[in-house]
């Protein structure tokens, strides 16, 4: 999932509204992880923590909740 990180942030350089933070979610089908960005002065990113299938509770449910979160605020 390392190597998936810079290729998101490479994606997420081209948000089209720079004053806006990006969002990212990256996975292998086991772990979850989401990515902020940052554009203004300088480039700044954050690393959420790691959301798995295989603790003790399934996590999925917490990415499900995150992922309509973020999307409430967008619209």
């Amino acid at each position: 999932m390392a190597k998936a990180i810079p290729q998101a942030l490479t994606y997420m350089l081209a948000n089209p509204q720079p004053e806006h933070p990006a969002y990212s979610l990256v996975m292998n089908g086991e772990d979850f992880q989401f990515i902020k960005l940052i554009k203004q002065d300088k480039l700044m990113y954050a690393l959420f923590d790691r959301f798995t299938l295989y603790r003790h509770e399934n996590e999925l449910y917490k990415v499900l909740n995150i992922l309509k979160k973020i999307g409430q605020v967008l619209n």
